[in-house]
């Protein structure tokens, strides 16, 4: 036995079988993301063994781009499962054969409640017969030697299930800001939620000097605030510039202990970088790296400094 040759005839048809589902997408697809984008209820998904695997990974999918949906065991309905389906619901029910027992034996109950019942299925099959509308996964062969372990089968259902939840999310407009309101603790929640406003330095924490400050006491401040810089100012407190670590090194060897004899006015940045408060954290961290800094200026309306955006607070946030 070759594995390797297994192991890509396995691929092909798998790959095979979620091609041919394009040919066979018609208005029914269309009808489905229609009722499942006007419904006030929420979509239930059911199926039985691997089936239901796939079920409840729909079922996420949904949920997670806007469409509430819960998974419903298939086994388990007629044993108060039922309880969690309203008049309000829609129905999706994923069966290979189209004659999964469990499946078939819920449908009666499932018509009292009047929901639309879409199923992943085969065409003719007594599933199929009772649906309101029919997604034709069906396929013609399964990858396993044998033809009887779902695995195309499988594969196909998961693959209509995304293009399911991809169109809605088309439908409904959903953009990275939703998405990351029902992740705000993965990585992409974090880089789309938060702000530089949540995580800048202010009042006391913000290291200021004046432009006639003399180098010595600039760089006790510096020191001090721990940031590795210090904005600043004029005579009115509207920001001035900048001075860096990177600025000290550079003006002692260019200007040797003389440096502190002069003033931060002498030394700064005249054109520090600066972010409002409300941008993304995500954006201040891509200028950092545009420019290999480690700070960013916050200014107020008035020009005045509000704050510092420092890179390992970002970091720290796990941001990245």
């Amino acid at each position: 036995m070759n594995i390797l040759e297994e192991a890509k005839k396995v691929l092909s048809v798998e790959a095979k079988a979620i091609d041919s589902l394009i040919e066979r997408l018609d208005s029914n697809f269309e009808k489905a993301v229609e009722i499942i984008y006007h419904s006030s209820g929420r979509t239930v998904v059911t199926g039985m063994g691997k089936s239901g695997i796939i079920g409840k990974k729909i079922a996420a999918t949904l949920s997670s781009t806007g469409t509430p949906a819960i998974l419903l065991h298939a086994a388990e309905a007629g044993h108060g499962d039922l309880g969690m389906v309203t008049d309000e619901d829609i129905i999706i029910a994923i069966s290979n054969s189209g004659e999964t027992e469990e499946i078939i034996k819920l449908i009666p109950y499932l018509k009292r409640f009047n929901v639309t019942l879409i199923s992943l299925t085969k065409p003719n099959s007594t599933l199929a017969r009772a649906s309101d509308i029919v997604l034709d996964s069906s396929v013609k062969e399964e990858a396993c030697p044998m033809g009887i372990v779902p695995t195309a089968s499988t594969t196909a259902a998961l693959a209509m299930g995304d293009a399911l939840a991809v169109a809605l999310i088309l439908r409904r407009g959903f953009r990275e800001e939703n998405f990351a309101m029902f992740h705000p603790n993965g990585t992409l929640g974090k880089k789309l939620l938060i702000t530089v406003e949540d995580l800048i330095h202010t009042g006391e924490g913000i290291p200021v000097v004046n432009v006639d400050t003399r180098m010595t006491d600039t760089t006790i401040e510096m020191s001090s605030k721990r940031l590795g810089m210090t904005v600043v100012c004029n005579g009115d407190g509207s920001i001035a510039g900048v001075i860096t670590d990177g600025d000290l090194r550079r003006g002692l060897q260019e200007w040797g202990v003389r440096l502190f004899e002069m003033t931060a006015g002498d030394v700064m940045n005249q054109k520090p970088k600066l972010i409002p408060k409300d941008m993304l954290a995500a954006k201040a961290l891509s200028l950092m790296e545009q420019y290999s800094i480690t700070s960013l200026v916050v200014p107020d309306d008035n020009g005045k400094p509000a704050g510092i955006v420092h890179l390992h607070d970002i970091l720290k946030k796990g941001i990245v």
